[in-house]
């Protein structure tokens, strides 16, 4: 069967809806039930990021080059987890994602590997990090947010209770990065505005080229303030490193948070 310009390879059905994988040009995308990709990947090189988004998320690595305790929120195909596990060697992930569906096609066709360094728990991310952070504190130096549905991003991972609950798991000098849709103008607003008063209004946004994303990075109240300088030497270090585009994410932040950046960064 042929669908969104490709091959469904893979067809299922939970209470949330459908789940598709598609192969169309070497390229295999996970989808629930619309022309909207969750995740993506290149079919003969599965450990490289593929979609736009993901690779913009990576511009974290600017501001924390080795992540040690990784909380993600929302799994998918499992694209981004399975670059961090192969990148990182002491990373440990624990990833929590709503759907036990998703997580059986991340291993049967994303190939997200059984790895001791990686915990996946089944259940709502939101209600996760309430329990969490009622008895534990600065558990995590990176919190990852990427929680849609075919409607869109899930309210309850949008939220200033949700922000100040991740806040509390994350130490001094942690990062939170959250993929936005940023089309979508008044939850766009609600996020930025909730995302400044838990973080100090210590925040950047990175939109996607030819894509509707905008990444978010909020910074801990910790975190060692860097210089541009730095950070464009560490830009093209990185690009060799990982072939992925960091001057580009550079020059996006400066260009897109002319009144925040400071903040965050010494020019």
């Amino acid at each position: 069967m042929y669908k969104y310009d490709g091959l469904v390879v893979y067809q299922t059905h939970d209470d949330e809806g459908i789940i598709e994988v598609v192969d169309k040009n070497g390229e295999r995308a996970l989808h629930f039930g619309s022309h909207s990709r969750q995740s993506s990947m290149l079919i003969d090189a599965p450990n490289r990021l593929h979609s736009l988004y993901a690779r913009a998320m990576m511009a974290l690595l600017l501001f924390n080059d080795n992540p040690g305790e990784v909380l993600m929120i929302g799994l998918g195909g499992g694209t981004i987890a399975k670059f961090m596990l192969h990148q990182f060697a002491d990373c440990r992930l624990k990833v929590v994602e709503y759907r036990g569906s998703v997580l059986k096609v991340a291993r049967s066709h994303f190939g997200l590997p059984f790895d001791p360094r990686l915990k996946i728990k089944i259940g709502c991310g939101a209600q996760h990090v309430l329990q969490e952070s009622r008895s534990h504190a600065e558990l995590y130096d990176l919190v990852m947010i990427d929680a849609y549905d075919h409607a869109g991003m899930a309210p309850e991972v949008s939220s200033e209770l949700f922000f100040d609950n991740c806040r509390t798991l994350m130490t001094g000098n942690g990062l939170l990065v959250i993929n936005l849709w940023g089309t979508d103008k008044n939850l766009f607003k609600q996020v930025t505005w909730n995302l400044g008063r838990v973080f100090g209004w210590r925040f950047l946004f990175l939109p996607v080229r030819s894509r509707g994303n905008i990444i978010g990075f909020a910074f801990g109240g910790e975190f060692p303030k860097p210089s541009m300088k730095d950070l464009t030497e560490k830009a093209k270090q990185l690009e060799q490193q990982y072939q992925l585009e960091f001057p580009t994410f550079l020059q996006d932040l400066k260009r897109s948070n002319t009144r925040a950046i400071n903040r965050i960064i010494n020019q």
